[in-house]
């Protein structure tokens, strides 16, 4: 196989299109505001896509994602074609059976097993009180970014996306004790992908996540029409929570690091 380069944000898109939640974080780096940082590689059959694998180096550990819902023998032959090309430590979202496939020049560290959850009932966030809860602006990014190291150490966090307006908190008195924000977000492709959703430690288990996020996507569903999330496996509270807001997992995937 003979790998390509894509520079088409359409044919991208129209790829991509096939499956919009196992997509939807690709689909959002379609955007002006995640473009730059991408690097887009597939291989064409027929002069057709078959398959698309991205790399996104818009943080200081660049994000490799290859997804597929297809047999994996197309995205393995992918992955092993673009060896050369890939950074030499990366993060990774891969769907199962793609690991061997890069194993032979990395090491693999196991991130654990990931679903993908999308929001397919819209009536439940409808129901949940968001009145306390308020927007977060870039002026909050030092208090947000401490928030984060004492409540979500190791998280995800671009200070960028908060330049999106799609972050929102509830306080106690002055204190940030919950605040919901998103991962990807794109307006002009009608996605989003929540993220670095998170409580306060002796502030949990009170709903405070339900009414943040309840308001993100009551807001987020003005103006996109697909939203969903990744969530490990084995966080039994947070999936609980997303059910509730009439979420529903959609595909498995799992996490590595690779150097």
């Amino acid at each position: 196989m003979k790998p390509i380069c894509l520079h088409d944000r359409d044919e991208i898109e129209q790829f991509l299109r096939q499956n919009h939640y196992l997509n939807l974080y690709a689909l959002g780096d379609l955007d002006d505001f995640f473009w730059q940082y991408t690097t887009w590689y597939g291989y064409r059959e027929a002069d057709k896509i078959q398959e698309i694998a991205l790399v996104y180096t818009g943080t200081d550990y660049p994000v490799l994602l290859a997804l597929t819902d297809h047999a994996p023998t197309s995205m393995q032959a992918l992955l092993q074609a673009i060896t050369p090309f890939l950074p030499r430590r990366f993060y990774s979202h891969l769907t199962d059976n793609l690991l061997t496939a890069l194993t032979p020049a990395y090491t693999a560290e196991n991130h654990g097993r990931y679903y993908k959850m999308a929001l397919t009932d819209r009536a439940p966030m409808s129901t949940i009180d968001t009145r306390a809860v308020i927007q977060l602006t870039p002026h909050d990014l030092t208090e947000l970014t401490e928030f984060y190291a004492a409540s979500y150490p190791g998280n995800w966090f671009d200070s960028r996306m908060l330049e999106t307006g799609q972050y929102y908190a509830l306080r106690h008195g002055a204190e940030l004790v919950c605040v919901a924000g998103i991962h990807v977000y794109s307006p002009r492709y009608k996605v989003a992908a929540l993220g670095n959703i998170t409580t306060r430690p002796n502030f949990r288990g009170r709903g405070l996540a339900t009414q943040v996020t309840a308001k993100l996507c009551q807001l987020l569903a003005t103006e996109t029409n697909h939203i969903g999330l990744n969530v490990r496996a084995d966080n039994a509270a947070a999936i609980s929570c997303y059910q509730k807001l009439g979420f529903e997992q959609c595909a498995i995937y799992y996490e590595y690091a690779f150097e």
